[in-house]
């Protein structure tokens, strides 16, 4: 049924002997768990035209966010539609797995409803907080031992799910009630720093992105160092500011840049880009300096890239190099907004995935063009927020990174 195990590396010094290892089936039979039950509706799954604004929140898998389900995300039912449900009710306190699709996220639910209805992507378990605490299973469903489990049985699996009876064959490592607390108080402490931390990063994204809506709308004006006025913006258009570059005279020592929406233009080697390339097709490559802008296949989606690497691309994508004296920080930022964005898909009405933007579609797209002073001045500032939001990102991965070895060498 069960047998002892031995003590993780690192413990509270108050306490002392061998943690038990016992099936997720055991703590059912000796009800430490006093209800685990899935989503799986069968007939009773709700259409799509069932759901409403308000009422008892549906929960999927996809609104686990950091440790949490975010029930002002989630779908709402009626409550006599919900009230017909006959599995798959979750209640405050719950544990909550994703067993299906994104199998591995865990969340415990907090909240003010009777119970709320989840999908066919859930499990709960509902503990009895005696033997077994509901915060301690949360922090051991997030260790290595555990998702090693549930990943052996991914690996075998077709349907890239995990059974609820699959799962009562898992088992937990159980200390006794007084260090469970100790250990899910003390993780629960750095869940709490990195939900801080995560919602002041966001905070000042939302900084940025109003700061910048009112400084490309001239709502907010810089001013010289003498206070004198900066003189009013011209507006140009893309060709007036930006030439193409198709500079194929390179060396094989140049890496490979990949252009990607979240990083810019990088190395691929940096991000795991794996995509084999011949000598041959290498050789049509186009070189890029640093501080040259990309226009990518996703650039009516995620605007166009800028590149901090001297590097070569495919050839397929059009680069943009200044030709008159611009802060090339400034349009970094400005051709990454959504208003630009906007611009760039009324230009290209109709245009397919797979499909580049033109030089001729980017050059009909008026651009800013303050003073060089003043663009100076609005890349100073808002390279500022960056350097801030820089190292919040920094705090956040540092904080994360130490839970990780807290989980490694606090369980077994």
């Amino acid at each position: 049924m069960s047998k002892n195990m031995n003590v993780p590396k690192l413990r509270f010094k108050e306490f002392s002997g061998d943690w038990e290892k016992i099936k997720i089936q055991n703590l059912i039979d000796n009800k430490s768990i006093i209800s685990h039950l899935d989503g799986n509706h069968g007939a009773l799954y709700p259409k799509s035209d069932e759901f409403t604004k308000n009422g008892i929140p549906y929960v999927t898998a996809n609104d686990f966010i950091n440790g949490k389900v975010n029930l002002k995300k989630c779908k709402c039912l009626p409550i006599e539609r919900a009230s017909k449900f006959k599995k798959g009710i979750a209640k405050n306190g719950d544990v909550l797995f994703a067993h299906n699709a994104t199998v591995g996220p865990v969340a415990l639910l907090e909240t003010d409803f009777d119970y709320v209805v989840l999908s066919t992507t859930a499990t709960y378990y509902r503990c009895d907080n005696q033997r077994l605490l509901n915060n301690y299973l949360k922090v051991y469903f997030n260790t290595n031992d555990f998702i090693e489990q549930y990943s052996r049985v991914m690996s075998q699996s077709t349907r890239n799910q995990v059974p609820i009876t699959t799962q009562r064959l898992f088992y937990v490592q159980l200390p006794s009630k007084q260090e469970q607390e100790k250990i899910a108080s003390f993780l629960t402490s750095v869940d709490t720093k990195i939900e801080q931390l995560t919602r002041k990063e966001e905070l000042l994204q939302q900084y940025k992105k109003g700061v910048m809506q009112k400084i490309f709308s001239q709502e907010i004006r810089f001013k010289a160092d003498d206070g004198s006025e900066f003189p009013e913006w011209k507006w140009k258009y893309g060709n007036e500011i930006f030439q193409t570059i198709t500079n194929k005279n390179h060396s094989s020592e140049l890496p490979i840049l990949a252009i990607t929406q979240e990083y810019g233009a990088i190395p691929r080697d940096m991000i795991d880009y794996q995509i084999s390339v011949t000598d041959k097709s290498v050789a049509t490559y186009k070189v890029v300096e640093i501080g040259d802008f990309i226009i990518s296949l996703r650039s009516f989606q995620g605007g166009i890239e800028y590149s901090n690497y001297k590097g070569i691309c495919s050839p397929a994508y059009i680069i943009l190099r200044p030709h008159i004296e611009v802060e090339d920080r400034l349009y970094k930022l400005y051709m990454k907004t959504d208003n630009y964005i906007k611009e760039l898909n009324k230009n290209i009405e109709g245009i397919r995935d797979g499909k580049m933007i033109s030089f001729k579609q980017f050059s009909e797209i008026k651009l800013p063009y303050p003073s060089i002073e003043e663009q100076t001045k609005i890349a100073n500032f808002l390279s500022s927020i960056d350097s801030k939001i820089e190292q919040v990102q920094k705090q956040l991965d540092s904080t994360k990174e130490f839970k990780k070895a807290l989980l490694q060498q606090m369980f077994v």
